[in-house]
């Protein structure tokens, strides 16, 4: 059985986030673990993915700064999107090599642990043709965008929770006009993020047909 480490971060910045990856990833190339799962919540941010999307930034960034919204540049997959606490990050850091060598096996299947813990809570979520990610109707209720180098795994996915959706309004996110966001809270979930961490360890297992041993992070925690 392969072993994942499970840690919780709580409320961390983007640049913490990257920290504690970067610890996660040495501990997987090491070989202490198969993968690690890192889930955070992070200071208000707008991330701009490798794809690109500073297009899609609809304010000037010294004004978001001045509203306490960083800018950042990303080399994860994918456009722009942002993150603030309510919204529940994971970062699953993965030696593929333990699973398969196939990125999009593995966007797929973090899709589907996105999708089966929205139905334990009673949402029926699902994939849009042509777009990553997990929907909520029109609505996206959760982001992806990963990277892989030597196969291990970096960044991950999104998923509002109870955030404020209001950040989403400096955006166009993940660069899509035509389709808005959406979270649990505006679906009319009152869940907290604890609650959904715990559901989506279960159902991350259960995909990745991995044991999840928790423990707390390790990396610099940047908050």
């Amino acid at each position: 059985m392969r072993r994942c480490r499970l840690s919780y971060g709580g409320v961390v910045s983007y640049a913490g986030g990257l920290a504690l990856q970067a610890a996660a990833r040495q501990a997987v190339a090491a070989g202490e673990w198969d993968g690690v799962l890192l889930l955070v919540e992070h200071l208000p941010v707008i991330t701009i993915g490798r794809s690109g999307g500073a297009e899609n930034l609809l304010a000037d960034a010294a004004v978001l700064r001045e509203r306490g919204i960083a800018v950042v540049a990303s080399d994860r997959g994918g456009n722009i999107t942002c993150h603030n606490p309510g919204q529940l990050v994971g970062y699953p850091v993965l030696n593929l090599r333990r699973w398969r060598e196939d990125v999009h096996w593995y966007v797929e299947a973090l899709e589907e642990v996105l999708i089966r813990t929205l139905a334990r809570l009673g949402l029926t979520a699902g994939r849009k043709a042509k777009y990553t990610g997990v929907w909520l109707g029109d609505a996206k209720v959760a982001a992806i965008g990963v990277a892989v180098r030597s196969w291990i795994t970096a960044h991950g996915f999104a998923l509002n929770v109870a955030n404020d959706l209001t950040i989403f309004e400096w955006v166009v996110p993940c660069g899509i006009r035509q389709f808005g966001v959406t979270s649990l809270a505006a679906a009319g979930l009152a869940v907290s993020i604890d609650e959904v961490a715990a559901l989506l360890a279960t159902e991350f297992a259960a995909v990745f047909e991995c044991k999840l041993v928790t423990v707390p992070p390790s990396g610099v925690i940047d908050s």
